[in-house]
């Protein structure tokens, strides 16, 4: 397994790693109708743009992109104390609890650190389990904030930590 940085011929990989992730990660939470408009093809055109623009890691088993994470500068300016956000770190469900999303957490959190951003926000689903895992590695609850997918309500849970050099 490697770790590495995402080319844009990995816009392909990447997306079906959303995807195939999006949809067992968030059944049930929700709705199917957004779940199946997820298309390959289609995220695969944003990962092209933003593989242009980000520092994105991949992971790659055996030939195939497993997983992926990417983050950069804080985005919503509603966390002072915060000038780095973890966009999101996606494991194929069969991949996950082998320690890959550490090793992927620990790539952005390098590229960061590249760039003189010491604390950073993560966003979560309150009801996706990876919040344990942020839990886990030292993240701080500093927010909780209603959403809107595809006509439901839900909760997402904002993470922190003020300082990445203490990430355990």
């Amino acid at each position: 397994m490697e770790i590495r940085k995402a080319n844009l011929n990995d816009a392909l990989g990447v997306a079906k790693v959303q995807v195939d992730s999006w949809k067992t990660t968030y059944n049930n939470i929700v709705s199917d109708a957004y779940l199946e408009q997820m298309t390959y093809e289609n995220r695969a055109k944003k990962w092209k743009d933003i593989l242009s623009g980000q520092d994105v890691f991949v992971a790659e088993h055996k030939g195939e992109i497993i997983g992926f994470s990417n983050a950069g500068v804080e985005r919503t300016g509603k966390y002072p104390d915060y000038t780095g956000e973890l966009y999101a770190i996606y494991i194929l469900k069969e991949h996950q609890e082998k320690g890959i999303g550490k090793l992927l957490l620990n790539s952005v959190v390098d590229k960061l650190k590249d760039k003189n951003i010491y604390s950073m926000t993560v966003s979560v689903l309150e009801e996706n389990k990876s919040r344990l895992f942020y839990e886990h590695i030292g993240a701080k609850k500093i927010d909780r904030k209603r959403i809107e997918v595809s006509g439901k309500s839900l909760y997402e849970l904002v993470y922190g930590w003020k300082d990445i050099k203490e990430i355990n």
